[in-house]
């Protein structure tokens, strides 16, 4: 097959590339800058050009040819706005969901040769053709695997994507990248927010929401404690970065509102652990699921919790999961499991 491979510098999609060379696959590479280091040069070197080197060296080494196609401006107006829409709001963001529909398996795709039959990517899942529809499945890896961002995806979008490493566990991978000495073999994984690199995200979000300074309320007296930045650059359960003496300080309440930030010593009364939440905003890579008992992640990583849906309408539904935890917050993203197939998911309410 003709395939464009989605190329980051980093070692998963350089196999994924070695891979389908392998298979004799008429491959090209590309790596898509929406680094938006530009903007911030003033904080030091831009980690991109380090990425596209790697890149560089892997495409030469395996003798494929390498495109840079620049979409700044589209992840923008489709990631990056989002972002700082969702943070303003007191919501907790998930850029790399949209990153992939809409980006990654979305404006790429109108941007290249319609004769490419697949787009190829270094993501830890796996999609299988099976009765007339594709599926996506979960990679045998389960702390690398990554079908949680993969979920916002279509039957369209899924029907072109190739996960060549989705049947690989990372120790595989890094064999693999070790026997063909590519030139990233050893390079360690990246972590954060993909469009940021090296930026901090307090510097992002002051770049671009700038400073609201507002109160420290301590939530036992009432009385004011001190002073915050603004109330976007805190979250709840939050320790560091308070700026108090005589804690540990805990950031148990946010007042977006009127702008204050709750405070106190006592980590129990941090937003208590809670089973059932509200789900919206349903994007299902087939038909909503008819069982009412399902396997749901409300984060990326290798926990899943057993749980009961209950649909009110098509895009909305209350979920109730079997073991209560703290960490559920307006604006996460509830993706959806039957065993190892990954239905779709919903954003949190």
């Amino acid at each position: 097959m003709k395939i464009a491979v989605l190329v980051s510098g980093g070692v998963d999609s350089s196999v994924a590339l070695q891979l389908l060379k392998n298979e004799g696959h008429d491959v090209t590479a590309f790596y898509l800058k929406i680094w938006l280091q530009d903007e911030f040069s003033f904080l030091g070197n831009c980690p991109w050009e380090e990425d596209l080197e790697f890149v560089r060296k892997v495409c030469k080494q395996t003798n494929v040819p390498l495109e840079v196609i620049p979409l700044q401006n589209e992840y923008w107006d489709k990631v990056v706005s989002y972002t700082i829409s969702e943070i303003k709001a007191g919501r907790t963001p998930n850029p790399d969901m949209f990153c992939n529909r809409l980006i990654k398996f979305g404006e790429f795709y109108d941007k290249i040769d319609v004769g490419f039959e697949k787009v190829a990517s270094g993501h830890y899942g796996h999609i299988s053709f099976e009765d007339g529809k594709y599926f996506l499945k979960r990679s045998p890896d389960p702390i690398k695997d990554q079908t949680y961002f993969l979920a916002y995806l279509t039957q369209q979008q899924i029907s072109r994507a190739l996960f060549p490493i989705g049947k690989y566990t990372k120790k595989e991978i890094r064999k693999i990248a070790a026997e063909y000495n590519l030139a990233n073999q050893s390079r360690k994984d990246s972590q954060g927010i993909c469009f940021l690199g090296q930026i901090k995200f307090s510097d992002f979000i002051k770049h671009h929401l700038g400073e609201l300074p507002g109160e420290i309320i301590e939530l036992e007296t009432g009385k004011i404690l001190g002073k915050h930045p603004g109330y976007y650059y805190f979250t709840i359960g939050q320790r560091s970065g308070i700026g108090l003496s005589g804690g540990p300080w805990f950031v148990v309440e946010k007042n977006i509102t009127e702008n204050k930030i709750v405070i106190s010593k006592n980590v129990e009364l941090i937003e208590k652990e809670k089973n059932h939440f509200s789900v919206t905003n349903f994007n299902w890579i087939n038909e909503p699921p008819t069982k009412d008992k399902l396997l749901v992640k409300i984060r990326h990583g290798e926990h899943f919790f057993n749980c009961s849906i209950k649909f009110q309408n098509e895009n909305f539904a209350e979920v109730t999961i079997n073991r209560p935890d703290r960490g559920i917050a307006a604006g996460q993203f509830a993706v959806f499991y039957d065993g190892d197939y990954c239905l779709g998911g919903g954003v949190i309410c």
